[in-house]
């Protein structure tokens, strides 16, 4: 009790949660636009679900890690060497996770360049399996995600309570904007096929790191800020030309 009351009275503790709720919320919006796109490929009475499932094992999993630090600096020790160079757990996590972005971004670009027609008669069966699917996949990044975002919050600050209310902040943030975010997106679909290519790069680049190239973060979310604003200018253009074209009709 008295080690939170003076972490509680440290103007520097302060400022290292501010910084590190930052830093993770920034982190999460890579994990809940893959959220996003995945649960909208469920029938509309799933999604919400799904994303609620997805979200909360999130925080789950964050919490988890944090609950066994020592292992988690662990995971970027060197533990296999190809051709001179050295890769830690970290590393081959990351590489496995940048490869399935890039799978499964390139999958539903294709889906949707060349969608295939329905199958109604196998209307339910689809649904149990994407939805199980889903959750899943959902699964699979979110363990990238929360790996990287705790190894982050480890070299950020060394006080536990501090990476506990970063993440938890973090976690609630996105379960806020989960709903919004997915229905913008499916409301508008050029912002689909944006928002896939925005997990192509974010897959090239955990790759790169699993290699050792750091990627400053900054540059990534400076591209997707940039990217985002030109789309935005174009969808108002458009309802511009639609409200006129109205006017004159």
């Amino acid at each position: 009790m008295e080690y939170l009351l003076e972490l509680a009275a440290s103007p520097t503790a302060w400022v290292a949660l501010a910084t590190l709720i930052v830093m993770e919320i920034v982190l999460g919006i890579d994990n809940l636009i893959f959220i996003s796109i995945l649960t909208n490929k469920l029938p509309e009475q799933h999604r919400q679900k799904a994303r609620r499932i997805g979200i909360g094992m999130a925080l789950i999993l964050r919490l988890g890690l944090l609950s066994t630090i020592a292992f988690i600096v662990q995971l970027t020790e060197p533990v296999i060497d190809i051709l001179g160079h050295a890769f830690s757990w970290k590393d081959m996590i990351l590489i496995a996770g940048g490869l399935f972005l890039l799978w499964k971004a390139t999958t539903e670009i294709h889906h949707s360049m060349d969608p295939a027609p329905d199958d109604p008669m196998s209307a339910t069966s689809t649904v149990t399996l994407g939805f199980a699917a889903a959750i899943g996949q959902i699964l699979m990044l979110d363990m990238v995600f929360s790996i990287d975002s705790i190894i982050t919050a480890v070299g950020m600050t060394e006080h536990l309570p501090i990476m506990i209310i970063a993440v938890v902040v973090s976690v609630l943030v996105m379960l806020l904007a989960a709903d919004p975010l997915a229905k913008f997106i499916n409301d508008n679909p050029t912002v689909v096929m944006l928002a896939l290519g925005f997990l192509i790069m974010i897959g090239m680049t955990l790759i790169a790191e699993g290699f050792g190239a750091h990627v400053p973060k900054g540059y990534v979310y400076a591209a997707m800020a940039f990217s985002a604003t030109i789309e935005g200018l174009n969808m108002m253009s458009r309802r511009a030309k639609q409200k006129k074209i109205a006017a004159e009709a």
